[in-house]
């Protein structure tokens, strides 16, 4: 069983609450994030702290891609794209203690493009159907050789970390954030649900709990305005 929880975007406060709620009703489950834990909110900074201290895992996002390639390779596109997307939020939470980034770049660094699980298979913004000729069901259960997929195609809008297309069906429900709903979505012919229902906007955040491909649960917490500009 696992619960898999969706766009944080700073919002710590609200985090935590929900992260409460999940541990007094599900003890047993092994908490993941869907990427996007960074950017927009107040508290980028104590979202990274958190997630190191706790040991929890999480899929790298389109944000952290950016916040990543922003300071490892400034020159390239993710500067200007960065600041157009949350970055001074997330400078902002650094204040006073900006030695904390190198840590957290090394965190992103480590983090997973997806995890493969029997629950569930968990992406920031999923496998796009413009994989079809590429991915099939023996090629899901080869993580070396789908991370290779994936990974030539991590700035293209169609990849793992932009996608807004159709995703699609690979025979085991996928779960990603990335596109904002209000309420969590799933998509019974691509077998796909979506989970960011948009903290950052003060609506909620959102986690589904998730035992061998089937739905089990929604907890959801409304957004506390203390993590909002």
């Amino acid at each position: 069983m696992v619960a898999v929880i969706g766009d944080v975007h700073g919002c710590f406060f609200t985090l935590t609450t929900l992260i409460e709620q999940i541990q007094q009703e599900f003890p047993q489950a092994e908490i993941y994030f869907v990427g996007d834990l960074i950017d927009r909110g107040k508290h980028s900074c104590e979202v990274f702290d958190f997630v190191e201290e706790k040991k929890f895992k999480f899929t790298i996002g389109n944000h952290e891609y950016m916040f990543l390639n922003y300071f490892k390779f400034p020159s390239s596109f993710s500067k200007e794209a960065w600041f157009n997307n949350g970055a001074e939020a997330t400078l902002r939470s650094y204040e006073n203690r900006f030695s904390r980034i190198e840590n957290h770049l090394k965190l992103t660094e480590n983090a997973s493009l997806f995890y493969n699980l029997d629950d569930c298979f968990i992406s920031h913004a999923g496998i796009s159907q413009t994989y079809s000729s590429l991915i099939d069901s023996e090629t899901i259960n080869e993580d070396k050789k789908l991370n290779e997929i994936l990974s030539n195609d991590l700035a293209e809008e169609f990849g793992v970390l932009w996608c807004r297309d159709s995703l699609l069906n690979i025979g085991k429900l996928q779960v990603v954030g990335h596109t904002r709903m209000y309420e969590p979505k799933y998509v019974k012919e691509r077998n796909a649900l979506y989970i960011d229902t948009g903290a950052i906007s003060g609506n909620k955040l959102s986690a589904a709990i998730i035992e061998k491909n089937e739905i089990v649960k929604f907890i959801s917490v409304q957004t506390n305005r203390i993590d909002l500009y």
